[in-house]
C-alpha cells in the first residue's frame, strides 16, 4: 500500500520522514476498514496543517498623514537640513558638567523610568505568552486509583453476581493539545502582543526623553534663580549703603525724614523679593531631587549663577523626520498596528477552530510493571469547533475592534500633528526670545546710565530722592527680567530638542 502523495510545496525532513514511516506501518498492520479510516484521518490532518498558512483580517497600512515639507518658523538664515538630528546625549550641548551628572542620576534612579522599564518587561512577557500558543501543549498528569467493587451487584448480561474485587490503577499519561492556526488567529494575537511590546519600548524612550528634558529645564531654572539671587544680593547691599548714607544726612540736617523712609522701604522690598527668590530656588531643587530619584532632605545643588548663557543652535530638519525621531509618535503607530491585528483576531473567530489532541503513556494495575512495554497506551484525534449561534457576540466584537483601530489611528495622526505643533512653538519661542534678550540687554545698559546720572544729580541737589529710587527700581527690574528671559530662552531650546525627539532613535530590532 502506498502512502499519501508528496506535495511540491514542502519536502519532508528526517523527523517528518520517520513520522510518516511510523504512521504507514501502523496503517498497514491493521484490518482494511481500520486502515481506510486511519488513512482518511491522516489525510485530513495533513490538509489541516497545509491550511495553517492562511491569515484572515486586514493588512496594516499606515494612516494618511498631512504632508509638510518644512517648518514655517524655521530661521531663513539656516540652510536646509535633511539629516541632522540632536545627538543622543543632547544635554552635553549646554557644556555643563553638573547638568551631565544630574541627568545621569535621573536615568539611573528616576522611578518613572523604572516603571517604564518594568512595563517593557511586562509587555515582552505577554508577547512571549502569545507566542507560546503557536506551539503544542504537553502535560503530564500521573494518577493512582484504588477501587473496590461490590460483590452484591448483578451482571446485566449473565444475571450472575459479580465477584467482590479490589484493584489498583496506575496511570502515567502524556497529554498533547495543539490548535492548528488555520486562519491566523493565534498569529494575529502574537502580532498584536508584539506591537504592544514595541509600543512599551517606545514609551520607555518617551519617558526618558521627558525626564531628561525636565531635569535640564529645572536645572536651568535653578541657575536662573541663582543669577536673580546674585542680582538681588548686590542690590540689597547697595540699598543698605544708601540707608546708611541717608541716615547720616538726616542727622546733619541735609535732607528730610521722607528720604529715609523711602530708602528703608526700598531696602525691605528688595529683601522680600530676595527671600521669595530663595524660596523658589528651594522648590526647584526639591523637584530636581525627585527627578533624580533622591530624597529631597539629602539633596543639594550648590549655587552657581551662569555667566551669559547662550542656547545651542539646533537645526530642526524636516517635518517628516519626526515620524522616526519622536518615540511618542512611534508608540502611537505601534498601537495602531496592535489594534489592526486585533481586528484580524475578531475576523478569525468567525471561522472554525481545528484542534489536535492526543495522549500517550503507561497504565497498569501494578506499579512494578507500569513502565513495561505492554502497559503502553496511546490515542490521537482531531476536533473542530464551528460557531453556529453566538447571540451577536462575534459581530459586535468585530465592530468593537474596528472602532478601537479607528481610535488608535486618530490618536496616531493627532500625535503627529502635536509633534509638528511642538516644533513650531519652540522655533517661534526661540526667535522671539532671542530678540527680547537683545532688547533687554540694551535696556539694562540704559538703566545703568540712568542710575549713575540720577545719583550725581541728587548729590548736587538737582533732583529729589524719588528720581534715585526710580532709577534703582528700573535697573533692578530690567536685570531680573533679563535673567528670567534668558531662562525662558534656554528652556525653549530644551523644548525644541524634546520636540525633535531628543536624539532618540528606534532600536534596529524591537521585537520581543
Amino acid at each position: 500500500m502506498s502512502g499519501p502523495p508528496r506535495t511540491n510545496s514542502r519536502r519532508p525532513g528526517n523527523a517528518d520522514s520517520a513520522l510518516a514511516r511510523h504512521v504507514m506501518r501502523g496503517v498497514c498492520s491493521r484490518p482494511a476498514g481500520v486502515r481506510l479510516f486511519a488513512a482518511h484521518f491522516h489525510a485530513a490532518t495533513i490538509a489541516i496543517l497545509l491550511l495553517a498558512g492562511c491569515e484572515v483580517g486586514p493588512t496594516y497600512r499606515r494612516p494618511e498623514l498631512p504632508a509638510a515639507t518644512q517648518f514655517a518658523s524655521q530661521a531663513t538664515s539656516q540652510p536646509a537640513v535633511t539629516s541632522i538630528a540632536p545627538p543622543a546625549d543632547w544635554w552635553k550641548l549646554f557644556q555643563d558638567v553638573e547638568l551631565d551628572h544630574l541627568i545621569a542620576d535621573a536615568n539611573a534612579n528616576n522611578q518613572n523610568v523604572r516603571q517604564a522599564v518594568a512595563r517593557v518587561d511586562e509587555a515582552r512577557a505577554l508577547a512571549r505568552i502569545a507566542a507560546s500558543y503557536l506551539l503544542p501543549t504537553v502535560t503530564l498528569d500521573p494518577t493512582f486509583t484504588r477501587s473496590h467493587e461490590s460483590g452484591s451487584r448483578v451482571n446485566p448480561l449473565s444475571g450472575a453476581r459479580t465477584p467482590q474485587i479490589t484493584y489498583n490503577d496506575w496511570l502515567v499519561p502524556f497529554d498533547l493539545r495543539y490548535e492548528v492556526d488555520v486562519w491566523g488567529r493565534l498569529r494575529r494575537q502574537f502580532e498584536s502582543a508584539a506591537a504592544q511590546a514595541r509600543a512599551s519600548q517606545f514609551d520607555l524612550g518617551a519617558v526618558r526623553l521627558t525626564i531628561d528634558a525636565d531635569v535640564a529645564i529645572y536645572y536651568i531654572a535653578l541657575r536662573s534663580l541663582d543669577a536673580q539671587s546674585a542680582i538681588l544680593n548686590g542690590t540689597v547691599n547697595a540699598y543698605k549703603e544708601q540707608v546708611r548714607i541717608v541716615s547720616v544726612q538726616l542727622k546733619n540736617g541735609l535732607i528730610t525724614e521722607t528720604d529715609l523712609y523711602q530708602a528703608t522701604a526700598q531696602l525691605q522690598a528688595a529683601l522680600a523679593q530676595l527671600r521669595d527668590t530663595q524660596r523658589a530656588r528651594a522648590d526647584e531643587e526639591h523637584a530636581l531631587a525627585t527627578l533624580c530619584g533622591r530624597a529631597a532632605p539629602l539633596f543639594a545643588v550648590a549655587a552657581n549663577p551662569l555667566a551669559n548663557p547662550t542656547p545651542p543652535v539646533i537645526p530642526p530638519g524636516l517635518p517628516a523626520q519626526l515620524l522616526v525621531r519622536r518615540p511618542d509618535v512611534a508608540e502611537a503607530e505601534q498601537n495602531v498596528i496592535a489594534a489592526n491585528a486585533e481586528v484580524g483576531v475578531a475576523v478569525a473567530d468567525f471561522y472554525p477552530a481545528f484542534t489536535l489532541t492526543g495522549s500517550a503513556g503507561f497504565e497498569s494495575a501494578s506499579f512494578t510493571s507500569i513502565f513495561d512495554w505492554q502497559s503502553k497506551i496511546a490515542s490521537i484525534g482531531p476536533s473542530i469547533s464551528l460557531p453556529i449561534f453566538e447571540g451577536g457576540r462575534l459581530a459586535n466584537n468585530l465592530d468593537y475592534q474596528k472602532a478601537k483601530r479607528s481610535e488608535a489611528a486618530a490618536a496616531y495622526v493627532n500625535q503627529v500633528l502635536t509633534a509638528y505643533g511642538d516644533v513650531e512653538d519652540s522655533l517661534s519661542d526661540l526667535h522671539a526670545l532671542s530678540d527680547e534678550v537683545g532688547n533687554l540687554r540694551q535696556a539694562v545698559d540704559a538703566s545703568v546710565g540712568y542710575r549713575r546720572v540720577s545719583n550725581v544729580q541728587y548729590q548736587r541737589g538737582l533732583v529729589n530722592y524719588l528720581i534715585v529710587i526710580d532709577a534703582e527700581r528700573t535697573l533692578l527690574s530690567n536685570q531680573l527680567t533679563l535673567a528670567q528671559t534668558i531662562n525662558q530662552q534656554m528652556a525653549a531650546s530644551v523644548h525644541l530638542i524634546q520636540a525633535l525627539g531628543g536624539g532618540w532613535t528606534p532600536p534596529e530590532r524591537s521585537s520581543p
